[in-house]
């Protein structure tokens, strides 16, 4: 096989395998014109909520270990500046090199079929993408303007090996070295959306977007599950965001056992609407504030007509404290509409966030202003963990918390008793009658 010169690549390798040309297609790949209309509806191609393109078809894999990296690569560049790859219904993609997918521009991806990674656990250990911010890394990235990616199939992340050889450990220990692939990531992504499939089994986050701008996903189903109950899934996320302007979530459902939404630093211009959450962490802003000396903000965000069951929080407000940790502010922040069942906490301001001993965070506050803050019409029961409690607003002494209102709350314990609401340290206080977390 002949390769290209360097430059010709245009950043598009795949551990040196790469098909020569554009014009000289690897085996099995195809291509028809958006005119064809007879062949797309035969392959498949045809979608009532998207205009016919060129549409570029790729071979399939044999098996879990037949590694198609290199014709998917080869096939979204065939379909780049106006086409379509298609990812046939009842086939299998399986991928085991890390990809660059950062060169895109007006391209579609229509998933119909099941994208699979491989979990060969050594390799990935050592070729991937990696960010600093939480030791991140990912097997792909994706990033360009105006990509869409829809159909009905799924994007397979194979978590399995990752739960069971991560099981015991921490991803924000300082020795972890068990880095652990995101399933998605965008950077550098202008109008990218995401519609109708399933996000399965992600080793790590499931989506984590960066430096990127108008995001959204509808109608995608989010779910992690262990078949090793000594293994649950850990850190899978449904939604990370850093530095990103416009993000957007609606109709989808989450189960995967970690925050369900969460938009981490500099993320602004926020919108959920019909989200669906089940055993989480809840729909939390940030955690922001981690690092020493930087201004972290999320602020301007509108949460409307979520259920959030058998999880951990609800509607959450997070930032960190301790000693060397950086300052910020969470702003303009509206919950509305929000059910919430069998919920530890259904409402929480949590400024000592992760395993920080609580004399440390009293000797070295959150420096996370919390501003414009309303809780509107949230309803349901606690699990009862924390007695009688359910919201718990206790702002940090080194910030300003002022603008947070509760109306229209209706939370009960267990046993359909009133729920306590605690607020400490909020200028002009919350709306509603609170207790002081001493007496509580």
């Amino acid at each position: 096989m002949k390769l290209l010169p360097l430059l010709a690549l245009c950043a598009t390798s795949v551990s040196g395998l790469l098909f020569d040309s554009l014009d000289h297609p690897p085996q099995g790949a195809k291509v028809y014109s958006a005119l064809d209309k007879a062949e797309l509806h035969r392959i498949g191609a045809h979608h009532p909520g998207h205009l016919d393109r060129r549409t570029v078809t790729i071979r399939s894999s044999h098996n879990d270990t037949d590694d198609i990296s290199a014709d998917f690569l080869w096939g979204i560049r065939r379909a780049n500046h106006g086409g379509r790859l298609l990812l046939k219904r009842g086939e299998k993609y399986v991928i085991g090199r890390k990809l660059d997918l950062t060169f895109l521009d007006n391209v579609e991806v229509q998933l119909d079929g099941e994208l699979k990674f491989t979990d060969d656990v050594p390799y990935w250990q050592a070729n991937h993408f990696y960010y600093d911010f939480q030791k991140s890394i990912t097997f792909w990235r994706w990033g360009g303007r105006d990509i869409r990616i829809f159909g009905k199939g799924v994007l397979n992340g194979n978590g399995q090996r990752w739960y069971n050889e991560f099981a015991g450990q921490e991803i924000l220990d300082p020795d972890n070295t068990y880095y652990r692939p995101i399933l998605f990531l965008s950077e550098n992504a202008t109008r990218l959306s995401v519609e109708g499939i399933t996000e399965l089994n992600s080793p790590c986050w499931t989506n984590f977007f960066i430096n990127s701008k108008d995001i959204s996903f509808d109608n995608v189903y989010i779910n992690a599950f262990s078949t090793n109950v000594s293994a649950e899934p850990k850190n899978t996320d449904g939604f990370d965001s850093l530095n990103v302007d416009g993000l957007s979530v609606t109709n989808t459902r989450i189960d995967i056992g970690d925050d369900c939404f969460s938009p981490k630093p500099n993320t602004s211009n926020i919108f959920v609407q019909n989200l669906w959450c089940n055993n989480t962490h809840g729909v939390s802003m940030g955690s922001i504030g981690q690092y020493p000396g930087v201004l972290d903000i999320i602020e301007h965000a509108y949460i409307e007509n979520v259920t959030l069951l058998n999880g951990q929080n609800g509607a959450r407000l997070k930032a960190w404290a301790g000693e060397g940790v950086g300052y910020g502010r969470i702003n303009n922040i509206t919950y509305k509409n929000i059910h919430v069942e069998n919920t530890d906490n259904p409402i929480v301001l949590d400024q000592c966030y992760f395993n920080i001993p609580t004399k440390e965070c009293a000797s070295f506050p959150s420096q996370v202003n919390v501003t414009n803050i309303v809780f509107e019409n949230i309803y349901g029961s606690s699990s009862g963990k924390e007695g009688d409690v359910v919201a718990d607003l206790v702002c940090s002494p080194n910030a300003v918390c002022n603008g947070i209102e509760l109306k229209d709350i209706d939370l009960v314990t267990p046993d359909g008793e009133e729920g306590v609401i605690v607020c400490d340290g909020i200028q002009g206080g919350i709306g509603i009658d609170c207790v002081e977390s001493s007496s509580a």
